[in-house]
């Protein structure tokens, strides 16, 4: 039974918040440090859902005609999963560059996904409306991905400094900050003043870093498919399952050195395929179930390879910045060079 556009989104909107509410009130309702095992559990269970609910998709919503919806689904799902991981990286850099106590770590997460949840629902119905105004627009979306693409290849070695103490001074400048947590408040009152604490320079570092993200991945899932719904239920689906993901995988992030050249291979793909699309010839179409299996055997292939060469020797190749720069920028004024 197909349903209409309202009471779907309506409906998706219901799923998200209960497994949110879930999340905060149950699996976190006591501040503890995440364990692998646990992780791992929640992890499964993330993936689980996000598996049926695109197994009967297509009992409830029949998507673009001539579309495969339950392919396009899992095509976007993969995209958005494989590119997520990278953020596991930057978030590894932020929680240890800024000291976040591990068992507050699981609460800024949840805010933060919160956040990118709004934010990338926004995007995506934003994206929608400009391709169906302008359909040229998928060029640029296209060329924007090979680009990307490209840049991230280039700089596969390197890892960009999120926390940058100029950044960081301008989150204070704008936010006059404590310089010690106060639990687990991102504001607290001291001399009848409101100020932010660390948690909350964190919880924008984090936001900031799925915006970056979400610039590159929203694009990719457009080359898939236009129906905004698979394109926002692949998308939210895949970034509620962050948190467990980045317990899961912190301790090994340093041993999957070839991710960034995989996922470059992968953006710079869907940006060439959906320039092709844009052409009238046919046999210049990949069809959609080919794209999945390409998507997914070049992250075969890269975690494969990262696992046989193993960690990088090399200091450079190591994400920098790992200490407590919230507090030596307080102090010393000079913040990391």
């Amino acid at each position: 039974m197909e349903l209409s556009d309202p009471v779907l989104y309506g409906i998706f909107a219901v799923i998200v918040t209960v497994l949110l509410a879930v999340d905060l009130f149950v699996v976190q309702r006591d501040a503890h440090a995440v364990s692998i095992k646990e992780a791992g559990i929640w992890s499964a269970i993330w993936i689980g859902v996000s598996v049926l609910f695109g197994l009967f998709l297509t009992q409830f919503h029949d998507g673009v005609p001539g579309e495969n919806s339950t392919v396009a689904y899992f095509t976007g799902y993969v995209i958005e999963k494989s590119l997520s991981i990278d953020n596991v990286f930057l978030f590894v850099l932020i929680f240890s560059a800024l000291s976040v106590p591990r068992e507050y770590q699981h609460r800024v997460l949840f805010f933060g996904v919160a956040g990118a949840i709004v934010m990338r629902t926004l995007l995506i119905f934003t994206g929608a409306a400009l391709i169906e105004r302008f359909s040229w627009i998928l060029w640029v979306f296209g060329a924007f991905l090979v680009y990307t693409g490209i840049q991230t290849w280039r700089q596969r070695n390197e890892h960009p400094d999120i926390t940058d103490s100029s950044l960081l001074k301008r989150i204070r400048k704008v936010l006059p900050t404590t310089e010690d947590y106060e639990g687990d408040k991102f504001f607290t009152r001291r001399n009848g003043r409101l100020l932010a604490t660390p948690m909350f320079v964190v919880l924008v570092l984090v936001e900031f870093t799925d915006l970056i993200f979400a610039v590159d991945s929203i694009p990719a899932i457009f080359a898939v498919t236009r129906d905004p719904f698979i394109v926002l239920t692949s998308n939210i689906f895949a970034i509620l399952g962050l948190r467990s993901l980045y317990f899961l995988l912190a301790g090994v992030a340093d041993k999957l050195r070839y991710l960034k050249a995989g996922l470059a291979i992968i953006l710079g793909y869907v940006g060439v395929k959906l320039i092709l699309e844009q052409t009238p010839y046919e046999y210049l179409h990949v069809p959609p179930l080919v794209s999945l299996g390409i998507i997914l055997g070049i992250l075969a292939v890269t975690v494969v390879a990262s696992l046989r060469a193993g960690p990088p020797e090399d200091p450079d190749e190591v994400p920098a910045g790992i200490g407590n720069v919230f507090h030596s920028d307080h102090s010393s004024g000079a913040g990391r060079s």
